[in-house]
Parts: C-alpha cells; structure tokens; sequence
C-alpha cells in the first residue's frame, strides 16, 4: 500500500521578506549619513553641571575690552597677557608631551565668535582637541 502525500512542496521562495528589510536599511542608512559631518570642527562642548570626560591641561582666556576694542589673552590663568602670535607656539611647548592633548577656551561672554574660532583654527591645525568652558546655569 503506497502512501500519498496530501500536500506537494513548492519550490519558490518569497521575497516579499527580504525587500522589507532591504527597505528598512536603505531608510536606516540614509537617515545616520545625514549625520555625519566630516569638516566640522571637534568641539567637546561641557554641560552646565560641569562634567565634562576629557581633562584639558592647558586652559586660553581671553578678555574683551569693548571701550578701547582689544583683547587679552591668558595662558593657564597667568595674569600678564600673551600675544595671539605667541599663544600657538606655547600651546606646542606646553602640549608636546600629552598623550591625548586637550585645551579649554574660557571666552568672556562679549567676546565675538571671531576671536573664539581664531583659537579653534590654532587647535585644528596641530590636531588638538577643544573645550568650550560654560558657566553653570
């Protein structure tokens, strides 16, 4: 007595499946490039509670004197002021030797954005990495 197989195995495959997860990648994909932005300048911007991960070893002030529109520049909290030709070659001298280094831009709050980038182009330039200081709310 032969037994017969009520149901007969189809060999077709369904796609239907795999274009929905092709689908979702491409969306995926497409939406995390946006992103991306490999020409930005690399900021560590602190929160207000001041935790921040990376540790800066050297700190830059600067001051604005909006009456007689100057500005000063302090290396480490140092009271006489430094020249901003002079502040590249001590970020070097100061910086050589550090694994990972790091500077903070203590900026006062009238000085304009233009000064602020000055001293993150001196940072890109030898491949450091910035610290924007905030004060806490």
């Amino acid at each position: 007595m032969a037994i017969k197989r009520r149901t007969k195995i189809e060999p077709a495959f369904s796609m239907s499946s795999m274009t929905d997860i092709v689908f979702l990648l491409l969306i995926f994909f497409l939406v995390t490039s946006t992103l991306i932005n490999p020409n930005a300048l690399r900021l560590l911007l602190p929160k207000s509670t001041n935790q921040i991960s990376a540790k800066a070893t050297v700190s830059v002030s600067v001051k604005h004197y909006p009456e007689h529109n100057t500005f000063s520049y302090h290396i480490n909290g140092d009271p006489s002021p430094v020249s901003f030709s002079d502040i590249e070659p001590q970020l070097q001298k100061l910086l050589q030797d550090s694994d990972d280094p790091t500077f903070s831009i203590y900026a006062d709050r009238t000085v304009p954005i233009e000064e602020v980038v000055n001293l993150m182009n001196i940072a890109k330039r030898n491949r450091y990495k910035v610290i924007l200081a905030t004060s806490p709310e």
